[in-house]
């Protein structure tokens, strides 16, 4: 048994070590049971990401099943029944740290929106995505990290961490806008594109978008909203346990910084990725061990 639970751990490790660069620097500085829970949810939620990236290229309806039959295995699991490693470690994780499992399910909901093509007029319609696939991740990191005091305190960590996911979601979609188009998917608010003279299909055809000064006004709004939710969300670090306040600041940090690297490219996320090299993530760690400090100190 105690090398199954092994076995189990270390594959959900891989996965984040996989697909998470950020995040696995930053888990270092998490106590070990909370690092472990931490990587179940991870690749609970990797696996199910990666079921709907195929919808882009595969049959929508399989790629619909597939995803059906991974929320039964989450209600087998969830009911004792796990199937699979990641659904045993996402067991453990549950009882250990007492998660709702709404928010699984809740990200589940979020996620399959990706079966059919992104279109969102508003930003409350793309804010309410962001919720759905990002926002629940964050909540759930904040259980597992802890908030000490009473519901109150609970309540407003809680708030700060969806804010927090809102914002690192908004990255992932301004960093991948290139991906995302070949995939058939703007995320981009049509309403906010037409603010800066875009035509959608401009967005899901065009490779000489950017560098257009219409592209570099649009990014240059997203980019200072998406650092205002990171402003927002910040008071909510220091509510969590002391153990793994460093942990959230790096995460928050680590996914800030892409938003200086799209900088750095001219806002080119249409050809090319923006990444934060491997010094710019060594200062991110030195960041957050500082960010500990200064929380303590104030």
């Amino acid at each position: 048994m105690t090398s199954m639970i092994r076995s189990d751990a270390l594959q959900c490790e891989r996965i984040v070590r996989r697909h998470a660069r950020t995040f696995t620097l930053a888990s270092y500085f998490l106590p070990a049971k909370k690092r472990r829970a931490a990587f179940a949810f991870y690749a609970f939620c990797r696996e199910a990401d990666d079921i709907v990236d195929t919808a882009g290229t595969g049959d929508r309806k399989v790629v619909a099943r597939k995803l059906q039959a991974y929320r039964r295995e989450l209600v087998e699991a969830l009911e004792a029944r796990p199937r699979g490693p990641v659904f045993r470690e996402v067991l453990w994780a549950v009882r250990e740290f007492s998660i709702p499992g709404d928010m699984m399910f809740e990200l589940l909901d979020g996620v399959a929106r990706d079966l059919e093509p992104a279109s969102y007029e508003t930003w409350d319609d793309l804010e309410r995505y962001c919720e759905g696939v990002a926002s629940t991740v964050g909540v759930m990191c904040a259980h597992v990290f802890g908030v000490p005091g009473g519901p109150r305190q609970h309540d407003i960590a809680i708030g700060h961490a969806r804010t927090l996911g809102v914002a690192m979601q908004l990255t992932n979609i301004l960093r991948d806008v290139g991906e995302d188009a070949r995939n058939g998917r703007c995320y981009l608010p049509s309403e906010e594109l037409k603010r800066f003279s875009i035509d959608r299909e401009e967005v899901l055809g065009s490779q000489t978008l950017a560098g257009d000064p219409r592209w570099n006004r649009l990014m240059t709004f997203e980019i200072a909203r998406a650092r205002a939710l990171y402003e927002n969300a910040l008071p909510g670090i220091s509510m969590l346990s002391e153990d793994s306040q460093r942990c959230a600041a790096a995460c928050a940090i680590g996914y800030a910084a892409i938003l200086d690297a799209l900088e750095h490219i001219n806002y080119d996320s249409v050809s090319t990725r923006a990444s934060v090299g491997t010094f710019a993530r060594i200062g991110i760690l030195w960041d957050a061990w500082r960010f500990k400090g200064r929380i303590q100190s104030a």
